[in-house]
């Protein structure tokens, strides 16, 4: 008994020193003893942190082998020298941000066959030499945005072929090389950052046909030019920001793409780049914020059936018309705060209960009948934490946001319009003359002016009758034919006024002169039966004789100036003989009177005087 006592004992300490050492081989091996003394080393989670140890070079006694985190930030690393890192070869993170780094050797991070992310943001790099990032094949991010790069040379990314995300914003880029991207097949996203270049590197950019993300940042150009992103067929978002002088965008600047969301931010687009735009039916977001755009304009949009959401924030849009976003269906998110809108009329959109998020903000709203569709669905729509506010017009009334304001129905009322002067009028005028008709009107919110044809067509602000922006019509040259009632219509939101006129043109009398004018010379009548002693004239006398003299004059004038020539042209001739002989045979030498033939030696001569 005591000896199975005994055995019991000695089986349950072999089988407690077996699970020890299962324990301790599943344990995490400890990091090197040789930790900088800068450093703090993690035993735990194989990371080494030495930010902000006064470091000038890399430590030479980093812990090897099982690190896979090494933040050497915020210290005053001037240079990378070549295979410093060569022990980590698990090392899969490395941040050396914030340091002085001005160069890169070659095979520098040489070693470091696990690395995934590689950090060297806000260093004072001007550029990446060819074969810096040697032995890399694992890296997927790299960052060297903050820097002073002045370019990427030709296969500066060699080696790197399973590189996702470049990230270069903040630089002074001059130049991108043709070559620059070459090997990137992997490359899915590009943050670039060019204040000196002036166009988009077309030709860099068909080597990463893999980018579904392209993000550009202070480029130095005036429009974007058509095909710019030829072979980029499976980008999906754009991202234009900060282009100062970029004015228009080419009607085949975007072919190619099927983007889901762009971007135009910080540049100086004045009008919706409509052309350009209508062939993305799968885009869903859209951002033109802070350009000058006045106008979003009607029945421009439908070609983009998906669009989910439109940011028009800090521009200076004046009006958007009535169904500026007709077929948009989807249209759930609409943010122009910021703007000078003066109303958001519900007949912008195809449905309005189909948005969800509207910014109104910072806009000079004249609350009136316009804005109660906002107040009728203020349960239900989402301002951002930013309600709409009414213009100064209506800080008297004591309340500014009418959603909160439990009278705002009754207080957003429009008063018609109506035309001040609303009498007949009847005008007379002579052919060739010009007509302008006035119409004025009043109402709240202040009507829109239309002036109607006889045949009820709207005239526009061009031609020669015209409607002008003060309300009037302008008929210059009037002709036979433009007589007829016109009609002046004043509308707004809450009706219609209008006011005909009638105009009267008298046309030329049927003589074969348009300007029919009595001669003041008389002539007697042709016919016995004529007592008036003169006749009248298919032209005007006077006309004919101050034709004439002016005919005379100018003829005389140019045969005097054809002789003054002349003259000056022998004068400049030098000396030259002032008289000529010339010999002739007379007539009579060569047929004498009675028929015979003459002596042609009989000859005559004669001087004349040259000038």
């Amino acid at each position: 008994m005591q000896a199975a006592h005994h055995h019991r004992l000695r089986l349950g300490a072999f089988c407690m020193l077996a699970a020890g050492m299962a324990l301790r081989s599943e344990a995490p091996p400890p990091l090197s003893p040789s930790c900088p003394h800068s450093c703090v080393c993690d035993m735990t989670t194989w990371r080494v942190n030495c930010s902000y140890g006064g470091l000038s070079t890399v430590p030479e006694t980093l812990p090897s082998d099982t690190t896979t985190q090494l933040n050497l930030s915020h210290n005053a690393i001037r240079i990378l020298v070549p295979q410093r890192f060569r022990s980590l070869t698990r090392l899969i993170d490395l941040d050396l941000s914030d340091n002085l780094l001005a160069y890169i050797q070659v095979d520098a991070f040489l070693g470091l066959r696990s690395l995934v992310n590689l950090c060297l943001a806000r260093n004072l790099l001007k550029i990446l030499p060819v074969g810096a990032f040697s032995g890399l094949s694992e890296l997927q991010l790299l960052d060297v945005s903050s820097n002073e790069l002045l370019g990427f040379l030709d296969f500066t990314f060699r080696g790197v072929a399973r590189l996702r995300v470049i990230q270069a914003l903040q630089n002074d880029l001059v130049f991108i090389s043709r070559q620059a991207f070459a090997g990137l097949i992997s490359l899915r996203q590009l943050y670039l950052d060019a204040c000196n270049v002036t166009s988009v590197p077309t030709e860099a950019l068909t080597h990463v046909v893999g980018l579904t993300s392209l993000y550009l940042q202070r480029f130095d150009s005036s429009s974007l030019p058509g095909h710019a992103f030829i072979g980029l067929a499976r980008l999906k978002q754009l991202v234009v920001t900060d282009w100062p002088r970029l004015e228009a965008l080419s009607a085949n600047s975007l072919v190619g793409l099927n983007l889901t969301s762009l971007t135009i931010r910080k540049c100086n687009l004045s009008t919706v780049p409509y052309v350009p735009l209508h062939h993305l039916v799968y885009l869903v977001h859209l951002d033109l914020s802070y350009n000058p755009i006045t106008y979003i304009q009607a029945n421009q949009l439908g070609e983009l059936p998906r669009l989910q959401e439109l940011h028009l924030v800090g521009g200076r849009l004046l009006h958007i018309e009535l169904m500026a976003f007709a077929r948009l269906t989807h249209l759930n998110l609409l943010n122009v705060s910021g703007n000078l809108l003066s109303t958001l009329q519900e007949g912008v959109f195809h449905s309005a209960h189909a948005l969800q998020n509207l910014g109104l903000d910072a806009n000079p709203l004249s609350c009136d009948c316009r804005l109660l569709w906002l107040v009728r669905r203020r349960s239900s729509l989402s301002f951002g934490g930013h309600a709409p506010m009414c213009s100064s017009a209506l800080h008297s009334w004591g309340w500014r946001n009418f959603l909160e304001c439990a009278k705002a129905e009754a207080l957003l009322t429009c008063r018609p319009p109506r035309i001040k002067r609303h009498q007949l009028q009847q005008v007379r005028a002579d052919q060739g003359h010009t007509v302008l008709f006035y119409c004025s009107a009043e109402g709240d919110p202040a009507p829109s002016v239309t002036w109607l044809s006889p045949q009820r067509r709207a005239f526009g602000e061009v031609g020669r009758i015209r409607a002008l922006a003060n309300g009037s019509l302008e008929v210059r040259f009037a002709q036979p034919q433009d007589s007829g009632t016109y009609c002046c219509v004043a509308s707004n939101v809450a009706g219609n006024d209008t006011w005909p006129v009638t105009l009267h043109v008298r046309g030329f009398s049927s003589s074969p002169n348009p300007f029919h004018l009595k001669s003041w010379l008389a002539f007697p009548s042709t016919s016995p039966g004529d007592a008036s002693g003169s006749q009248e004239l298919p032209i005007d006398v006077k006309t004919v004789l101050i034709a004439a003299s002016i005919g005379l004059l100018s003829f005389f004038g140019s045969v005097s100036l054809c002789f003054i020539f002349m003259f000056l042209w022998y004068k400049g001739k030098g000396q030259r003989k002032h008289t000529a002989t010339i010999a002739y045979v007379p007539r009579s030498a060569v047929v004498r009177r009675d028929g015979s033939a003459g002596n042609y030696m009989d000859t005559s001569k004669f001087t004349m005087k040259l000038m």
